[in-house]
């Protein structure tokens, strides 16, 4: 499975992109809009343990992780918004104005 899952949907010509990156912060998380591929990347620091702890089960992702997104249309990179709480990112990719869907009239 990919490493993060996300949550992609269209909202008022716009993309909302959410993604779970539990125990980040937010400088290590890098995200990127190359024509149609969203990129989001970043490295995740292990818990610190003390000296004389041991892990017993370590199950979460640790390491560098990078995840592209093939977007369904072209996105304004200069107004992307991101914001990251609790563990969450949300992004919102605004669709790039030429991108947008145009009504073509028909000469009679």
């Amino acid at each position: 499975m990919d490493y993060p899952a996300i949550n992609v949907w269209e909202k008022d010509n716009s993309l909302v992109v959410t993604t779970e990156i539990p125990g980040m912060d937010a400088e290590n998380i890098n995200i990127s809009v190359t024509g149609t591929t969203l990129t989001i990347s970043g490295t995740s620091q292990p818990d610190p343990i003390k000296e004389g702890e041991t892990y017993l089960r370590q199950e979460r992702e640790l390491g560098n992780f990078q995840r592209n997104v093939q977007l369904p249309f072209q996105v304004d990179s200069k107004a992307i918004e991101a914001k990251y709480e609790k563990g969450i990112l949300k992004m919102t990719l605004p669709r790039q104005k030429e991108d947008l869907p145009r009504k073509i009239k028909i000469n009679l």
